[in-house]
């Protein structure tokens, strides 16, 4: 399946995934969609048979409340049942709001308390390089996010360790729950900050599948530090009357009507 293709998909099955507990966090979960289409059709090393194989790439959603896009690419690729997609937050459910390692196959951090992602991803390229793993531990963080002082010793930490198998994307939609980001606490210039950090860095459309894709492999090329690549996105991209919230978007209903208004525009 191709870019565009995959990306659709993603994006109907995360309406699915909301709409099944009638509201959620839409607009970072469907921003993130074509980094995660990208990743899963020309990157991930993985198994969907066998998720925790050893040498697999890894990916931390240190976003967790965007769990329902990364649900709907796992259960794509054959992790786990679409059906499973119905229940999330349920009492039982393998789905949880914010991703969990222990509870869904494919997941590798746990997430939650934003700001931590990449500390645990530090952790995790540690372990491969002990153990001679030739895999990459991608991070997909928000730009909210980065307001968090913990991301920025995990940057200082994974330059100084020369670990070089870690790639960060930055989810640069510039919106967090409280409203603009420039307006709650400035964050850019995002590329500088990472340079600054010993990272070397990229930044592109987050929606442009070749160009994210050019992005990745430009920093496979050039393996002496680690890497972060800023992606511009829209929050709630791909359906227009949640792009059109702006702020509000952040968590949101997913209701019926919504729901097939949102699979009528991404037909």
């Amino acid at each position: 399946m191709n870019f565009v293709d995959f990306s659709k998909e993603i994006r109907r099955n995360t309406l699915r995934c909301l709409n099944s507990q009638g509201s959620g966090h839409v607009g970072g979960s469907l921003s993130i969609v074509d980094v995660l289409a990208v990743l899963y059709t020309n990157h991930m090393r993985v198994d969907p048979q066998n998720p925790k194989c050893h040498n697999r790439d890894m990916l931390v959603l240190s976003k967790g409340h965007a769990g329902p896009a990364l649900y709907a690419t796992l259960a794509l690729k054959g992790f786990f049942p679409l059906e499973w997609l119905d229940t999330l937050n349920k009492l039982g459910t393998r789905l949880p709001s914010h991703v969990n390692l222990n509870l869904t196959p494919g997941v590798d951090m746990t997430a939650g308390s934003l700001g931590q992602g990449l500390s645990c991803a530090c952790g995790l390229a540690l372990a491969q390089r002990a153990q001679n793993i030739d895999s990459y531990v991608y991070v997909i963080t928000g730009d909210g996010e980065l307001q968090e002082g913990q991301n920025w010793e995990g940057a200082m930490f994974a330059a100084n360790q020369k670990l070089n198998n870690i790639i960060v994307f930055v989810d640069n939609n510039k919106m967090q729950i409280d409203g603009l980001t420039k307006d709650v606490s400035n964050v850019e210039d995002i590329e500088a900050k990472f340079r600054a950090f010993g990272f070397i860095t990229d930044r592109v459309d987050g929606h442009d599948h070749e160009a994210i894709d050019k992005a990745i492999n430009r920093a496979k090329a050039n393996p002496i530090a680690p890497h972060c690549i800023v992606l511009d996105t829209i929050k709630g991209k791909g359906i227009s009357f949640y792009e059109n919230l702006g702020p509000a978007n952040h968590s949101t209903t997913v209701t019926a009507d919504q729901y097939q208004s949102g699979l009528e525009e991404l037909k």
